[in-house]
């Protein structure tokens, strides 16, 4: 399937996870993001929600992107059921958390997995890496990944000492870490998907920008939208686990907005959130 514009975050749903799931998807959502994290994720109701959209709406898994992660032990909440040994390998612990996932979603591939996060060491991250190639290999998963990862060096670490470069990364692009210039940057010069969350959240300022507004009413849409469409623009693919319907509705969307006539003003948002990246001379955003 084609690469999705905009992705549904299933983080913090609990038990409502299975009924904003299907939600989504019959509001146009095609992309669906999880973790075989039970800290923060239900993903066994990622799983029930694509059931009853196959059983009961016709929607196939082939129509759908799944992305799913192995979350490090750090990660994880030791009081409740893990979905590996940690006392294992590393390589034994992703496996075991890769079968748990294709369980879980009762499917036979994954569509990307991602590292949560980088390891303890980079050594420990390589080797992992290795494991998310070989199961890119096989087949069972079809993009390898890492998210959380705010330091180019290990991005050039998994290709040069691990054999292979990111598919998909995933960070926090928010004013709060200065929209993650480097990796953003490092991910459009070398074609890796740069995945966005608190895309919204974590920048309350850009998104109450005056130029923003402006932007928001000649194009008669929300503050939020034009600021995914300018992200989209832009190499960036949001996350939205918005759980109110019009938000799902007005997120969909959004890459249908053509901001070719407000290029200035995209250019004035641009300056202030990567000034390296956006050459205003070279023409600015897209119009598609």
């Amino acid at each position: 399937m084609a690469t999705a514009k905009i992705i549904y975050g299933t983080a913090w749903k609990k038990v409502r996870t299975t009924a904003l799931v299907v939600s989504a998807v019959l509001h146009g959502f095609r992309a669906i993001d999880t973790a075989c994290q039970p800290k923060h994720y239900r993903e066994d109701l990622v799983g029930a929600a694509l059931k009853i959209l196959q059983e009961e709406h016709g929607i196939k898994r082939e129509e759908l992107f799944i992305q799913t992660k192995y979350t490090p032990i750090g990660g994880q909440d030791l009081s409740q059921p893990l979905p590996y040994d940690p006392q294992t390998d590393i390589e034994t612990q992703i496996k075991t958390s890769v079968q748990t996932s294709l369980s879980n979603l009762h499917t036979t591939y994954l569509d990307s997995l991602l590292l949560h996060s980088p390891l303890r060491t980079l050594g420990q991250t390589v080797t992992a890496w290795h494991t998310l190639m070989g199961l890119q290999d096989s087949g069972v998963v079809r993009k390898i990944g890492v998210s959380n990862t705010y330091d180019v060096a290990v991005l050039e670490a998994l290709e040069r000492d691990g054999g292979r470069r990111a598919d998909v990364v995933q960070n926090r692009w928010y004013e709060g870490n200065g929209w993650d210039n480097d990796v953003w940057s490092y991910c459009q010069k070398h074609g890796i998907q740069y995945q966005s969350f608190w895309t919204l959240s974590g920048s309350p300022n850009l998104l109450h920008h005056p130029t923003i507004r402006a932007i928001a009413a000649a194009k008669g849409c929300t503050p939020a939208q034009a600021l995914f469409r300018i992200a989209q623009l832009h190499g960036v693919t949001p996350l939205s686990g918005t759980t109110k319907e019009k938000h799902m509705d007005d997120a969909v969307v959004t890459e249908k907005l053509n901001l070719s006539d407000v290029q200035s003003s995209v250019a004035e948002i641009m300056q202030i959130v990567n000034p390296s990246l956006y050459d205003a001379g070279k023409g600015g955003v897209v119009s598609h």
